[in-house]
């Protein structure tokens, strides 16, 4: 069987673009010679739609265009995500489909239906009624979606029972987002069965998700056929009775989350319709590494760095970060916000006099926001948040000051992360200064200011929470009792804040955003 895996990006309700290209690919298969094109999970509506998919209109739009597919895709047969309604209800069926001779001519119903993590397919969903293999170019074929292959957990095993039914290929469109090491896991999970498996994920960035592609073969007794390019679209075509099975390669862990970042940035600015993105670049490592990302993803023209130096800031960190604009190319301007301090220290006098906390340095923070928001309103745009994931958890950060943005592409690296990527991008570069990698962390909003958090120690701990660690889990990183407590009620005090975050690019098996959904107004058993 000579099966075609399309790995394309689609948008969440851009039914007919999507089509369009659907069938752009369906070309290029049929002249590469496959038997079977197949495409990722609801690449007709495009994932994840969310509640696009409680308006009928929509819906109808897309199992009109799964039609109309159909019938001019003559000459090869195409497996596809689509949805179609069910008669008097408001959730819909999400489907594989095989397209044959000018029609649909059968379907496959999802049937495991997530509702975790960024997953709500119970609220849109029917699982499937019945699971039974289906004719695909003469060969018994077990259709799985996505969840379907991720079994484990649950009553219903799909694969197993596909292949219990006579099933002697499986074929899974999917739509499977990034998280570092979700590779490893989707090969192990393929390789179960016993039977050839074809894989087929989404590629490009859809809000805070991002579909990493890496589509792929492997044979009854799971070797590894093919695997498509990860974070890029690609069509290839692989003959499943007949390949050579590869070498496998180490995954390069850092080069594949800076392309996740890169894909992401790029998929929001150019699926927003947006020109450009401004970015503050303060001298600190986390926006060195953001303006890094934004031109690898945009293009050095497409990227605007300011420089909003006060009078706390060292000279060094405004020179470093005309030094960075300079090696990446991209556009550079310094504005100072000293005339705006005096008269914020002027008007706010009283709120300002003795002790008056954090109050001035927030201020300083909501002025640097006053100033980028101005270029992108003037400009057309979009503000890339520089907050990383340690920053986030802690709470430390300005609402409405270093807190604002359209998009933030860190918001779910931590700390050392975002040294070890600079680093690895500067390797290849070399073009962050060495005093931005090296200098201790801070905001630069007072005299000597440092950052209050010894970053190598508390964000293993602070993630580690995050994600759910128990005391033993935590115990295991050599944290302290008053470590934990620290970062617990500091994560807990912060959650008004991260809910008025930008758009955070998912990376990680636990981000902030969708996939963690804490209420602001709550009362934890301590207090």
């Amino acid at each position: 069987m000579r099966v075609a895996l399309a790995q394309i990006d689609a948008t969440a309700g851009d039914v007919r673009g999507n089509a369009s290209r659907v069938l752009e690919a369906i070309d290029e298969a049929k002249g590469l010679g496959a038997e079977v094109c197949v495409f990722p999970e609801l690449v007709v509506v495009g994932y994840a739609p969310y509640d696009l998919l409680l308006r009928p209109d929509l819906v109808a739009e897309a199992w009109e265009a799964t039609e109309i597919i159909a019938r001019e895709a003559q000459g090869i047969t195409v497996v596809l995500g689509t949805v179609a309604p069910i008669p008097g209800k408001r959730r819909v069926w999400n489907l594989a489909a095989v397209l044959a001779d000018g029609r649909v001519a059968t379907t496959q119903a999802k049937t495991l239906l997530p509702a975790y993590e960024v997953f709500h397919d119970t609220r849109h969903f029917v699982p499937a009624q019945a699971r039974t293999p289906v004719d695909v170019c003469g060969r018994r074929t077990g259709l799985l979606v996505c969840e379907d292959l991720w079994d484990e957990g649950y009553d219903v095993h799909p694969p197993a029972e596909q292949v219990a039914a006579g099933a002697k290929i499986l074929i899974v469109p999917s739509a499977s987002p990034y998280r570092q090491g979700v590779l490893a896991e989707r090969l192990r999970r393929a390789r179960r069965p016993g039977v050839p498996l074809v894989y087929v994920n989404g590629v490009g960035g859809q809000d805070e998700l991002i579909y990493d592609g890496g589509s792929l073969v492997v044979d009854a007794s799971g070797r590894l056929l093919a695997m498509l390019p990860r974070f890029e679209e690609a069509v290839q075509v692989v003959d499943v009775d007949a390949a050579t099975p590869l070498e496998e390669t180490v995954v390069d862990v850092d080069g594949e989350l800076f392309r996740a970042l890169t894909l992401g940035i790029q998929s929001f600015v150019r699926k927003n319709g947006l020109k450009r993105a401004f970015i503050g670049l303060s001298g600190g490592v986390d926006s060195a590494l953001v303006a890094c990302l934004a031109k690898e993803a945009l293009g050095a023209d497409a990227v605007h760095a300011i420089a909003l130096p006060s009078r706390f800031n060292d000279p060094r960190s405004t020179d470093c970060a005309a030094e960075l604009a300079r090696g990446l190319g991209i556009g550079f301007e310094v504005v100072s916000i000293e005339p705006l301090h005096e008269a914020a220290l002027s008007t706010l006098a009283p709120l300002l006099a003795g002790d008056a906390g954090t109050t001035p340095e927030n201020v300083q923070a909501r002025l640097r926001c006053l100033v980028l928001m101005a270029h992108v309103n003037r400009r057309g745009g979009v503000l890339l948040n520089t907050t990383n994931k340690t920053e986030a958890t802690l709470g430390y950060g300005t609402l409405y000051g270093d807190l604002a943005g359209g998009l933030a592409p860190l918001m779910d690296v931590t700390k050392p992360e975002v040294y070890r990527l600079s680093r690895w991008y500067n390797a290849r570069h070399r073009v962050i200064p060495d005093f931005i990698l090296d200098r201790p962390p801070s905001a630069e909003l007072k005299p000597d200011q440092v950052d209050p958090f010894d970053y190598p120690r508390i964000s293993p701990i602070a993630e580690a929470i995050v994600g759910g660690a128990d005391r033993k889990e935590l115990q295991a990183l050599g944290a302290t009792d008053a470590e934990v407590e620290r970062v617990d009620r500091l994560l807990r005090h912060a959650e008004h804040k991260r809910w008025q975050a930008p758009v955070i690019l998912k990376v990680s098996w636990t981000a902030f955003g969708l996939g963690r959904l804490i209420p602001v107004t709550h009362r934890h058993a301590r207090e």
